[in-house]
């Protein structure tokens, strides 16, 4: 946890992944995707069909990502983040930040038994706020 929230202090030098980055603003995984870019963290969304977000290029999964992200950030449902935590820590992305709705008891288990560095049930945008 320390490391994710050392990661969070200095924006101009942290690349986050919002797996469930949307185009409509309204959506949380919109939200979350603007808002940490209005900040000023470097983003990369993770959308598996949407080409773009915010104008920006969209990835399928995280393996696509055309760099390693510093905080691989989740805004979609448990058995969606399980799956993708799996490919996660295939690809070495163990710093994670699990967003509130995004996680269930199996998503906790499998942070535990495969000792990710992760905040669960909290929200990005308040603890990133100024």
């Amino acid at each position: 946890m320390d490391t994710i929230m050392s990661l969070l202090t200095d924006p101009a030098t942290t690349c986050v992944a919002v797996v469930g980055a949307s185009d409509s603003p309204g959506k949380w995984g919109g939200r979350a995707y603007r808002d940490l870019r209005a900040k000023g963290f470097q983003v990369m969304a993770v959308h598996p069909t949407a080409p773009t977000v915010a104008d920006d290029p969209a990835y399928p999964t995280v393996a696509d990502l055309p760099e390693p992200p510093d905080i691989v950030v989740f805004v979609v449902p448990p058995v969606v983040t399980l799956a993708i935590l799996d490919e996660c820590r295939q690809l070495g992305y163990t710093t994670v930040w699990v967003q509130p709705g995004a996680a269930d008891d199996a998503v906790r288990r499998y942070l535990d038994e495969h000792a990710f560095d992760a905040i669960v049930d909290a929200c990005i945008l308040v603890e990133t706020a100024a």
